[in-house]
């Protein structure tokens, strides 16, 4: 039986929930779904500049669980931008 998922405190909301590449109507795009601890994740490294342990102590979680949560993040961004697929952002 897997462990229960430890609650992550997510602070920020954003405005926009969908990226997807100019010229390309979104019924004919794949989408991937970035969740919205990733979101936060990649907030409070990327924008906010934060170390790994001072953004996991911010959402309550260890560092090698953020530095997964980052990852994961990542990669998904990474390969929606190289594969030309939409980002939707999951609400909370």
């Amino acid at each position: 039986m897997p462990r229960r998922k430890i609650p992550r405190c997510v602070r920020f909301k954003p405005n926009v929930y969908y990226f997807k590449p100019q010229g390309i109507p979104l019924r004919f795009l794949e989408e991937i779904v970035l969740f919205p601890d990733e979101l936060e994740a990649l907030k409070l490294y990327e924008v906010d500049g934060l170390a790994q342990t001072a953004a996991a102590k911010k959402m309550k979680i260890s560092q090698p669980t953020f530095a997964r949560i980052l990852e994961s993040a990542n990669k998904k961004i990474a390969q929606a931008i190289i594969t030309g697929k939409a980002i939707r952002i999951e609400e909370k």
